[in-house]
This record gives structure tokens, sequence and C-alpha cells, in this order.
């Protein structure tokens, strides 16, 4: 369903300034083939030069799920884990926390039953071999507001922080529940700090009708049945992030064009003549240098402007991040280390949104005995957090001068979902040294000596080993307790090797 309210546009303008453009800082880019759709926000640091602010992928084979609502049957009741399993029909079970039960409830065996119906929002993709998280407690999210049919609730997003604003938002949102006989819980996205008291009231009418939309759906089918599938990749950029301080939206495909034009025509047509098509023959990813910064994405190492540095080490549900000064030399050792940790403290904000690295995370920061400079660095890493849109949370710095946090995330991370597993070293990032191979090597042949009791002397074998593991055996050949003939095979992995007895 398209959205198709109307807004008052010229009050909006009229905050923008002349033209409806203020100073902009960022632009989207989307390109688009039929093998995948790749959407980058990139933001002005200094002059003209411009770095990766943001970055989303989507693949056609890949199922978008997050924020979908369904109509499921419970599978399953687990009294003793306090949860359940429901059957959404996508071939894994979704999982259902007591937390998330609609109503509240201490005992989730007090509100479902094994094959009754339930209606169900995907929170989290299935991740690794986790199935998908669900909630009961459907939200609808829109430019402006994000709709919540169960509850009563009235809020404003943490992100804006004026009073009065929060409190005009409020107030507006209220008017436009009272005036419109709704009983919603309504909560006002930092998109619409701006807004006016009229496009949240459009909003708000226009989420009540998609509402009504997917509880007659809901009622007319049989489960386990999609009833509403949330926006696309494409859509969801624009939603989330094209806003007022957005310069343009370029993209490579006539077709995202269009639809973009679409869709920014019915939720905030004063930007549509933002969105343009790029047309220049070098890749416009290339041409705003965002490859460069896309390679690194899978690196572990990230370099710090200062020439420190930082250590990014993924586990499925844990990140360790250590930071290290490098070559960099401050005005005193002191100086030194609080500025690199403060350059690593915003950084590490970035790499968490661009790698979408999510669950615990713990950040090693180069020891400080000033414990002023120690909260200027968390300081540092809380501003540099604001612009995440995941739930975060920051805790004290521990005993041993830890900084550890929480990060939510709806999908799988960056790593996850462009890499896999390394078939040599099994994904641990390391293979046999070119000295263990050796020593392995010259074991097995003394075993092989020793078991057909067969004299060195009169024992010829031929190696063929890894080009860069051959180099080492080259070198000290002599070391082996036979003679041996040395072959380098590219097709053996570095920290494996084949012995054939001549």
């Amino acid at each position: 369903m398209t959205a198709a309210f109307s807004v008052d546009t010229n009050k909006r303008k009229a905050r923008l300034g002349a033209g409806g453009i203020t100073n902009m800082k960022k632009e989207i880019l989307i390109s688009s083939t039929s093998l995948e759709t790749r959407a980058a926000i990139i933001e002005c640091v200094e002059g003209s030069k411009f770095r990766l602010a943001d970055y989303f992928v989507d693949r056609p084979n890949r199922q978008k799920i997050v924020g979908n609502i369904y109509k499921g049957r419970v599978a399953n009741v687990l009294p003793g884990l306090n949860s359940a399993f429901i059957n959404i029909g996508i071939g894994r079970n979704a999982y259902l926390q007591v937390d998330d039960v609609v109503p509240q409830t201490k005992k989730i065996q007090s509100v479902l039953k094994s094959g009754a119906d339930v209606m169900v929002q995907v929170t989290k993709d299935a991740i690794g071999t986790k199935g998908p998280k669900i909630t009961m407690d459907i939200s609808l999210t829109g430019r402006l507001c994000v709709l919540m049919p169960f509850s009563d609730k009235i809020g404003v997003s943490k992100n804006i922080e004026d009073r009065p604003i929060r409190s005009k938002l409020k107030d507006a949102i209220s008017k436009a529940l009272s005036s419109q006989k709704l009983e919603y819980g309504v909560i006002a996205r930092t998109e619409s700090e701006d807004a006016a008291a009229d496009e949240i009231a459009a909003e708000i009418k226009y989420l009540d009708k998609l509402w009504k939309v997917i509880k007659n759906k809901y009622e007319q089918s049989k489960p386990p049945k999609l009833v509403y599938g949330d926006l696309d990749a494409v859509e969801q950029v624009i939603r989330d992030y094209f806003t007022d301080e957005v310069e343009s939206l370029l993209t490579d495909s006539d077709e995202v064009h269009k639809q973009a034009l679409e869709y920014v025509e019915d939720i905030a047509p004063e930007l549509a003549s933002r969105i343009k098509v790029y047309k220049n023959r070098t890749p416009i990813f290339t041409a705003f240098d965002v490859e460069k910064e896309l390679d690194g994405l899978l690196c572990a190492r990230v370099k710090l402007p200062s020439g420190g540095y930082i250590i990014i080490q993924e586990a499925e549900s844990l990140c360790a991040i250590d930071v290290n000064s490098g070559k960099f030399l401050g005005s005193s050792l002191e100086d030194t280390v609080t500025r690199t940790n403060i350059e690593a403290a915003q950084e590490i904000a970035r790499q968490l949104r661009l790698r979408n690295i999510g669950g615990i995370i713990v950040i090693d920061f180069i020891d400080m005995k000033n414990r002023q400079n120690q909260r200027k660095v968390v300081d540092a890493l809380r501003e540099a957090m604001k612009s995440d849109k995941a739930k975060i949370k920051i805790f004290p710095v521990t005993n041993l001068g830890l900084i550890e946090l929480s990060r939510s995330r709806k999908s799988s991370s960056l790593r996850s979902f462009m890499g896999e597993a390394c078939a040599v070293c099994g994904g641990s990032g390391m293979v046999p040294s070119r000295q263990t191979v050796f020593i392995k090597v010259a074991a097995e042949i003394d075993e092989l000596l020793s078991r057909r009791r067969l004299p060195a002397e009169d024992v010829k074998v031929k190696i063929r080993l890894h080009p860069d593991v051959a180099a080492y055996f080259l070198e000290n050949k002599d070391k082996l307790p036979v003679a041996a003939s040395i072959q380098k095979d590219a097709a053996i992995p570095p920290g494996e090797y084949n012995i054939i007895l001549e």
C-alpha cells in the first residue's frame, strides 16, 4: 500500500529557506543491477570531500522479512523458557519471547496455546542458527511517526532533545488522535522535529488506514500467511535518510529513479526535485570514491587520520575492538593517547554502522591515567553514536579500562552477508606457519621410516607444497631426515602437503 496523504509543503519550504534548500551536507547514492541494489549515504567532512556514513545492500535471492506482518500459527509453547515458536510460513519457525506478547503477561502459556492463530511482526532476521525474532506488539513506521496499534504511549525520539519541541510534538500527536477519534500509541521520529501539526496529523491518518487494511487482510487469511510486506530497500532508505539536509539522491537506474519519484511524491513532494539520474560513464560508486571505502569494510584493520589504527575482530555474538597509537606522536604521551582514542571512538561508531555489527562490543582503548581524558573519550563515543538508528547502550569504563556497549541489529552483519568462511583456515584467519608445516613433515617422514624400518640414506621423497611454504622448505631441506625433492603446487592450501615416497 503506497502512502496517499497530502501535506502543506509551503510551511516546510519556509523552514528550509529560499528554494527549499538549507546548507546541504549529505548525498544518497543508489546503484542497482539485476544482481543487487546498493545504497550509500555520504557526508561532507571538509570542503568538497565526502566520506561514507551509511551503507546498505540488498540482493534478489535474499529473503527480506524484517518489518513484515504475518498471520502465524503457534507451533509450540515452551513454559520452561517462557517463549513460543510460531510458524509464519518461511520454512523456519520464528521465536517469540514473553516480553513481546500482547497483552502483557508473566506466563506465556496463559495467552498462547498450540495451534492458535496470532498476528506477529518480524523484528530481527534469522542470524546463523537462530530463527527470526518476532513480536505481537505491532508497529507501523512512517516518515514522521511510528504508530503502535496495541499501545497508548505518546513519545518522541531520544534524538530530539529540545524540550519545547518535544512538548510541541506530543501536543500535535494528542490533538491528531483526538480529532480523528483514534486510540493508538504514537512516537514522533527524528524527522518530525520541524514538521507542522497538519503533517503529523496527515501521517497518522494514513497509518490508521494502513492498519485497517492489515487487520482486514489478517481476518480473511489462512495461516501461515504474509499480510503486510514492509518497504523494500530503496523505499526504506528514502523514508529513513532522505531528509532536508540531503542535497541530492543520485541513482544509475531509471527504474529506481521512477520508483523513488513516485514514493517521494507521496511522502515529501518538496524533495522530488533532488532525485536525479546519474548518467556518467564512470560507475557512480567509483566516481564518489565509495568503492575504495567498501573494499576496506571486510578488513580487520582500519587506519586513523593521526596514524593510529583500530583492529576489529567479529565473532557471532561478540565483537572485540583494539585501539593502537601507531606512529603518531603528540606533545606528550597522555596527549597522544587521548587524541588517538577520541579519533578511534569516532571511527568505531562509523564502522559499527557500516558493518552492521551487533551484540556485545568490547573496546580496548589505549590506557589513560587522567580520568577527565577518559570522560572525553566516552563523551566522544556517545556523541558519535547519536546518528546510529540502532538501539545502543554504553556501559561505564571497567576496572580493566575497557568500554562495553551493546548494539541491537535487525539483520546479519555486513561481514556475514558479503563473506563466507575461508575454505583454507575455516574462518579463523590463521593457517599453520611454514615452520610448523616443516616440523610436521619431518615428523611424518620419521614415522614412515620407523614403521617400515627403512634406512634414511636409502630413502628419497617428493614433497608437494604451496609455493609460499615450498620456499621455506627449499631453504631448510637439508634439515629433513631424508633426501627430498620439493615441488611447488598452488592448488595445495598453505597448511597442507603431499609426501610421495620415490
